[in-house]
């Protein structure tokens, strides 16, 4: 898998956030989740320390979906890592509300990563659940 750079890291972090966020609880589980991501990414740097950046930007911004265009750019791996990582996320808590099922079609519509692949990786984690 190709490597994504450390702005890059960051900003997808904060997606991953928003992701845990949506349903108003934020677990240790899905900060964990998230570490784990960015440790895939930037095996060399504190993942506390990305994890921290990347909650502020998801605090202070509305204008999250903007972190799409870095994924956009990327390889199909490297999307697909992402939206593994992000059902990851919102299926920790075992279960899926409207709002994060809503966030995902926006994602992958913005990404343009197909949906039937992406159900595909949803059953898959919950199916090993």
């Amino acid at each position: 898998m190709s490597k994504l750079d450390k702005e890059s890291v960051i900003g997808i972090s904060a997606l991953l956030v928003h992701a845990a966020n949506i349903d108003e609880i934020y677990s240790s589980q899905e900060k964990d989740l998230v570490k784990n991501f960015i440790k895939s990414y930037l095996q060399n740097e504190d993942a506390n320390e990305i994890l921290k950046k990347a909650e502020n930007i998801e605090h202070n911004s509305n204008q999250l979906l903007s972190y799409t265009n870095v994924i956009k750019q990327n390889s199909m791996d490297i999307k697909k890592d992402i939206i593994e990582h992000l059902w990851k996320v919102i299926i920790s808590d075992n279960s899926i509300d409207q709002y994060e099922s809503n966030l995902m079609r926006r994602i992958c519509g913005l990404i343009y990563f197909p949906d039937k692949e992406c159900a595909e990786i949803k059953l898959k984690l919950l199916n090993s659940k």
